[in-house]
């Protein structure tokens, strides 16, 4: 059996949690919050770190000290986040989901994540060529979009 189907995300090892990830890059785009009903809004654009193409975080372990608002995802936060998206890994396994086929852990490939229109690849802009005069122009909707399993 395989340790996602049989561990609860919080006995995880380090390395367990970080194969987690499917390199989506979803959680590593910018949100916009309406100040009135503290809704959030994910957007187009990517954190100065995300590689459009590559979907990666370009400095990972030190990610959050040059991005300070960047998030560390623990269980807790997994569970407690409501814009994590629904085809996010940990979000999945913690509703109890298990992997979906696109998954680079259950097809083999990390080029399944992209195939199957699950990442950020290609549908992105850059936080420096945002245009931050229109923020609203960069809200998007296709974040929790999930191919049919």
């Amino acid at each position: 059996m395989a340790f996602w189907d049989e561990k609860p995300l919080e006995e995880m090892t380090t390395e367990e949690w970080e194969a987690l990830c499917d390199g989506c890059g979803k959680c590593c785009l910018l949100k916009l919050e309406d100040e009135d009903s503290g809704q959030i809004f994910p957007a187009n654009v990517r954190c100065k770190l995300l590689d459009g193409e590559t979907c990666g975080c370009s400095d990972y372990p030190n990610r959050q000290a040059k991005v300070p608002d960047c998030i560390k995802l623990t269980p807790e936060k997994v569970r407690e986040i409501a814009w994590i998206p629904k085809s996010c890994a940990y979000r999945r396994i913690a509703e109890g989901r298990g992997l979906a086929w696109w998954h680079p852990l259950v097809s083999g490939d990390p080029e399944t994540v992209h195939a199957a229109g699950i990442s950020v690849r290609g549908r992105t802009i850059a936080e420096a060529d945002a245009d931050t005069s229109d923020w609203e122009s960069h809200i998007i909707d296709w974040v929790d979009w999930e191919p049919a399993e």
